[in-house]
């Protein structure tokens, strides 16, 4: 992809392109360029995500690998989940934004919607570790919930 082609991505522009989407850190030395809608989008109110975002929960879409180009360097984190085995967390080594997560129980990959930087982005469609969300956030009546 040329710059001037990631720029007109970064700022939304998907041209003729298919759904193209490019996530990436402040500093855009570690970007993903992901084809095609998420398979979905959850809301994690655990408190490793809360911990981790210092917010109060976190919005992620999932991707199949294959919908995944990683373009950057990356350094890991990993730590085991709140749910099964291990997650772990790429991040860029320059400004320290997270921008991809694998586990190692498929070969998913999850992309906090914000480093899409794209308010058009699909809004959630579950929501997870209900019984850890914050009172005060309300989930839209029509996504799908689970307590842990």
């Amino acid at each position: 992809m040329t710059p001037k082609r990631l720029a007109a991505c970064l700022n939304g522009d998907q041209g003729s392109v298919m759904a193209r989407r490019v996530a990436a850190c402040d500093c855009a030395q570690l970007r993903l360029e992901v084809a095609g809608d998420p398979m979905r989008v959850v809301v994690c109110h655990c408190l490793a995500c809360q911990r981790r975002t210092g917010s109060a929960f976190v919005v992620e879409g999932r991707f199949s690998s294959d919908q995944v180009d990683v373009i950057g360097r990356f350094s890991d984190y990993t730590r085991a989940s709140e749910g099964d085995g291990e997650v772990t967390y790429h991040f860029c080594p320059e400004c320290g934004v997270s921008v991809f997560n694998t586990t190692a129980t498929d070969s998913d990959v999850w992309v906090p919607i914000g480093a899409f930087a794209d308010p058009s982005f699909p809004p959630p469609t579950v929501s997870v570790f209900e019984s850890r969300r914050h009172p005060w956030v309300v989930m839209p009546n029509t996504i799908e919930t689970h307590s842990d």
